[in-house]
């Protein structure tokens, strides 16, 4: 047994209906980036003041998804560019549970995430009719202008304080498919806290800064397809993708993955 899996012991559980207040599909997101090496003494510390999400007594929920773009990647290079009001189309798979959903998350130019789903059979490489019209609601593009462009799989932490209704996933053993080809991070954790508004206060907010790891605007998507179109551990890049923006945080993640230096 791990080290983490020790500490997990210690916290309280909570069940997927009792964290249904905590939804926050409309909510505001702090991202953190670490290494693996960090997280047993982040988890001990906040256990005074999280319960942990237990799925048939399993606390490491895994999570598949696949991500949609247009085939020159305008979603990708909206991002990139800091465009306010942008799109984000993928399908999710909670595995454990079997649940899938299409999902359209919408970043909104107040720094506030809106998240639309449906509930679907199964990830898939397109749309069905029914995907079409959910589609057609909430995202300003046609459907068949997407293409299937990055899969990513992840272990997720789900802590969740539901007297500030407040949740911190903590992503571990992340790792991008594309074409056939696997990249893994596994050293890299990705952690986020997802509030109502922000609050400061917040435990998970105040033992980032006890551990002096700094807030990171970071998407899976963007990172996966610069890191599945690079010698990361080089920085060296595609000059047919922009990166330019992504390239601080691409070399401090390749820090903490290997240790290495820009």
């Amino acid at each position: 047994m791990s080290s983490t899996e020790i500490i997990l012991k210690d916290y309280s559980t909570i069940s997927l209906k009792e964290m249904d207040s905590v939804k926050l599909l409309n909510r505001t997101d702090t991202k953190y980036v670490f290494t693996s090496d960090t997280l047993p003494d982040v988890l001990k510390e906040l256990s005074r003041d999280y319960k942990i999400l237990e799925i048939d007594g399993v606390k490491f929920s895994q999570y598949n998804s696949l991500y949609f773009d247009t085939e020159k990647l305008k979603l990708y290079t909206q991002h990139h560019n800091g465009k306010l009001n942008r799109h984000k189309v993928r399908y999710r798979k909670y595995v454990d549970t079997g649940l899938c959903y299409l999902e359209v998350k919408f970043k909104n130019n107040k720094g506030r995430t809106v998240k639309k789903r449906t509930k679907r059979s199964d990830i898939r490489p397109d749309f069905s009719e029914r995907s079409v019209k959910f589609l057609s609601r909430y995202f300003p593009m046609p459907a068949k202008e997407l293409r299937a462009k990055l899969a990513n799989a992840f272990k997720r932490i789900t802590l969740v304080d539901l007297g500030a209704k407040e949740r911190v996933t903590i992503d571990l053993d992340l790792r991008f498919e594309l074409n056939d080809e696997i990249t893994s991070v596994s050293r890299l954790i990705i952690a986020e806290v997802k509030q109502e508004k922000y609050n400061v206060r917040s435990s998970f907010i105040q033992t980032m800064k006890k551990f002096r790891i700094r807030p990171m605007r970071i998407s899976k998507y963007c990172i996966g397809t610069v890191l599945m179109n690079s010698d990361a551990k080089n920085n060296l890049f595609k000059e047919d993708i922009k990166y330019n923006r992504f390239k601080p945080k691409i070399i401090t993640i390749n820090k903490l993955r290997y240790a290495v230096g820009a």
